[in-house]
């Protein structure tokens, strides 16, 4: 219950209410305001799957209207309001994906829109008297907005109560969030005895860096893993965890039984080699989230390709003709990515590529992006780690491969 939690209150009602042997009404609540989820956000996913496998029930609860807000825990500006067909397209991936933590059969999804969506101004109104402007203002994140001039909408200031009321709504006995939820979770436990309910106990958890090793992880810094990514993909970006982050990618992200993550913690303090430790969290990681078989062929694969120094038979392919004479090399990689379905990359991003030895043709670095080149046919392309492109005269009726 307590592996990996930061914080828990009230920890010793929390035990009691487990020993009792009831069956507790653990609730998370996600706001799909992006289409992917990450592993940052299988952290406390993760948590949710622990209870559910004790016999506890799992409550989820769809933030269809909170995510037209959009959480300002942590932000330094008012997020961009989404609309209601972008909420919904985002709900429906992220059900998908979340399944792959959670048991669907045994999970009672929920939407805010059950509650939400009847409610006359009045009721609102009458629900904002339950809260006041001094204990909204206590939250850092507002605080730092005001005192530096900078807009606070009023319906951000609603965020806290709405996630608060969903606790009410479906009677949860605990909330799980990460450690930047803490205000709103406590905030539920206000409004719960307000309505004459026993608070909720409360679980926070990590907040996973992301591959940068430094910022927390999200898509739009891309350092992220997605849980539905390619599987060689996601093996490959985890072979690329900071040394430092091993073991805390394998608390939180992996199923390694704990005592194998000791021993490799102990194990690497003295001095073996990292990469032993990376790929057992690789194949951990792909093998929880795409299945065991995937996650060993794309670890065949990374052996294949990189230690043996093999270029892939079954990268993507795309036609010399859709080259016109010479171009330079920046343009040659943005293009040639593009129409592989790699990309996209841009003409600046490419010669940042060039000019830093990321690019090869037919394994010979490239550090010219004015390096003027003519398409033929069999010629192999290498951007990055493992993103190869071979150029074909002639292609199968069906045209162009994507990615594979």
């Amino acid at each position: 219950m307590a592996r990996g939690a930061v914080n828990i209150e009230v920890e010793a009602h929390l035990r009691q209410a487990v020993a009792s042997g009831r069956t507790l009404r653990v609730k998370l609540g996600i706001d799909p305001s992006s289409p992917d989820i990450h592993l940052g956000h299988t952290v406390v996913l993760g948590k949710l799957g622990d209870f559910q496998r004790l016999g506890h029930q799992a409550v989820l609860i769809i933030g269809d209207f909170t995510a037209r807000i959009g959480d300002p825990s942590g932000q330094s500006a008012t997020r961009r309001p989404l609309e209601v067909d972008e909420v919904e397209a985002n709900a429906a991936t992220y059900l998908e994906q979340v399944f792959k933590v959670l048991d669907p059969a045994r999970t009672e999804v929920r939407r805010q829109s059950e509650w939400f969506g009847g409610m006359t101004l009045a009721e609102v109104l009458r629900l904002a008297g339950r809260v006041t402007l001094a204990q909204i203002a206590t939250r850092d994140d507002f605080r730092k907005r005001i005192e530096a001039g900078t807009p606070v909408g009023l319906h951000e200031l609603m965020y806290p109560l709405m996630q608060a009321y969903d606790s009410v709504a479906v009677k949860s006995d605990v909330e799980l969030g990460g450690t930047d939820q803490l205000f709103n979770l406590m905030f539920g436990r206000d409004l719960q005895r307000e309505h004459g309910q026993e608070p909720q106990d409360v679980i926070t958890m990590p907040l996973l860096e992301g591959l940068d090793g430094v910022n927390k992880m999200s898509k739009s810094l891309g350092n992220y893993v997605g849980v539905s990514e390619d599987p060689f993909e996601m093996y490959g970006k985890l072979m690329s965890v900071p040394d430092e982050l091993i073991i805390r990618y394998m608390q939180l992200a992996s199923a390694l039984p704990v005592e194998d993550i000791s021993e490799f913690e102990r194990s690497m303090s003295t001095g073996s080699n990292p990469r032993d430790a990376k790929s057992v969290l690789a194949h951990s990681v792909v093998s929880r989230f795409q299945g065991a078989p995937l996650a060993e062929a794309a670890r065949e694969r990374w052996e294949l390709q990189f230690q043996a120094r093999q270029v892939p038979a079954d990268m993507p392919e795309v036609p010399t003709g859709v080259f016109v004479g010479a171009l330079n090399a920046a343009a040659v990689v943005r293009d040639l990515l593009g129409h592989a379905g790699l990309g996209p990359v841009s003409l600046s991003e490419a010669r940042r590529l060039i000019i830093q030895g990321g690019v090869r043709l037919n394994g010979v670095v490239i550090n010219d992006p004015g390096y003027e080149y003519q398409a033929e046919d069999g010629h192999v392309w290498q951007v990055g780690k493992r993103r190869f492109v071979r150029l074909r005269s002639t292609m199968s009726a069906g045209g162009e491969k994507g990615s594979q």
